[in-house]
């Protein structure tokens, strides 16, 4: 059973215009349309990092002025920092490079050398960033199991090491993220955050959020920014994905939190000096691309359902967001199902064994999707 989000309000999703994704394709002679005119283009699915920055976004980026920012002079990075301080109710916030930077500082403030993280055993701090956590902050991690990369406040109740006892770390930070990739775009729900706020509260713990994909749970759960930045104590934001910027991500709290972040993004190497430039990146992201998740959404969807339809594939992870993941019926064919998609020019990600993963977003339109419709029912 698929955890759904509890919605303060909804967002409607509106139809692919010309097509009728959520059954098959309007008819043959536009679907061969497509197909031709998808002769020579890859089609990029395997992650929302693959975007290229719009015409507009590169103009606003060019126009952009710059100063240095170690000496906190750079009025873009400052601009875009407030910004997104703002949008999600928080004191201050801080420029960084990526995502695993922004997680990996966050760590460091949180937690002292010895303590420990609890988190999903399949998040992104703990299995995509190198081993940082014990790398840079020589702390340990409890993992915990849970439905689609979610945990709950039951289950980090459950293990608090006590702090009496000098056999075991003490517990120093809960983390989480949503969506979470490697459960498919998975969405949190949100009484079950604010039962996980409500117990961290309770322990004095902080509660940290990767938040890479954080506006694809809000564009789904109708949650206002601001109101959902109350859940943590500190979030890290992803510019670089579905939002479209060429890099870069930002990390919020308050004011003592972010004096004390910026310390260590410059230990870490992460100073900048006229980053202006690719930070203009991000505040025109912020400002102009979120309401469009809700395409790649759609998309998703009719990947999903075309994927569904395929007789080589035995499940498809129910999709909430941008992500897509198909499990095949023959664990061993899953190389070969790749590459026969790239030999029609479409991109894909092995995301396990017998799994593949499709990632929607700005630069693949509607009637790519369509394009790659007809291809997997075709195959």
């Amino acid at each position: 059973m698929v955890l759904r989000p509890n919605p303060v309000k909804k967002v409607a999703k509106a139809p692919i215009k010309g097509t009728k994704m959520n059954t098959t394709i309007e008819s043959k002679t536009s679907m061969r349309n497509c197909i031709f005119a998808k002769s020579t283009n890859m089609i990029d699915l395997r992650s929302d990092t693959v975007t290229q920055p719009t015409s507009e976004m590169r103009a606003f980026m060019l126009a952009a002025p710059v100063g240095d920012d170690v000496f906190m002079e750079d009025p873009t990075i400052l601009e875009l920092e407030a910004y997104a301080a703002q949008l999600f109710g928080k004191e201050a916030a801080l420029f960084c490079s990526s995502g695993t930077q922004t997680n990996q500082i966050a760590i460091n403030v949180h937690v002292q050398p010895g303590g420990e993280v609890i988190c999903h055993e399949e998040s992104h701090i703990y299995k995509y960033e190198g081993g940082g956590i014990a790398k840079n902050s020589g702390a340990s991690v409890r993992l915990l199991s849970g439905d689609r990369g979610r945990i709950t406040a039951a289950s980090i109740e459950k293990w608090i090491n006590p702090a009496h006892d000098v056999h075991f770390p003490l517990t120093q930070l809960v983390s989480l993220e949503d969506t979470a990739n490697r459960g498919g775009g998975a969405i949190y729900d949100l009484d079950e955050l604010q039962n996980i706020r409500e117990l961290c509260t309770k322990l004095g713990l902080p509660l940290h959020l990767d938040g890479a994909r954080v506006f694809n749970a809000l564009i789904e759960n109708g949650m206002e920014a601001a109101q959902y930045g109350q859940f943590f104590d500190s979030i890290s934001v992803c510019l670089s994905k579905g939002l479209g910027a060429p890099v870069g991500s930002v990390l919020l709290g308050t004011k003592s939190f972010i004096e004390r972040a910026r310390r260590v993004r410059k230990v870490m190497g992460g100073g900048m000096r006229q980053a202006g430039i690719i930070a203009a990146g991000g505040l025109y992201a912020l400002q102009n691309n979120r309401n469009r998740l809700a395409d790649d959404h759609r998309h998703a969807k009719a990947l999903e359902l075309a994927l569904q339809k395929c007789s080589y594939i035995a499940e498809v992870v129910p999709v909430q967001t941008n992500i897509v993941v198909a499990i095949l019926k023959d664990e061993s064919a899953r190389d070969h199902l790749l590459a026969q998609l790239a030999e029609n020019k479409i991109r894909c990600m092995a995301f396990g064994p017998g799994m593949i993963r499709m990632v929607t977003h700005l630069n693949v339109s509607e009637q790519d999707i369509a394009y790659c419709v007809n291809i997997l029912e075709k195959m």
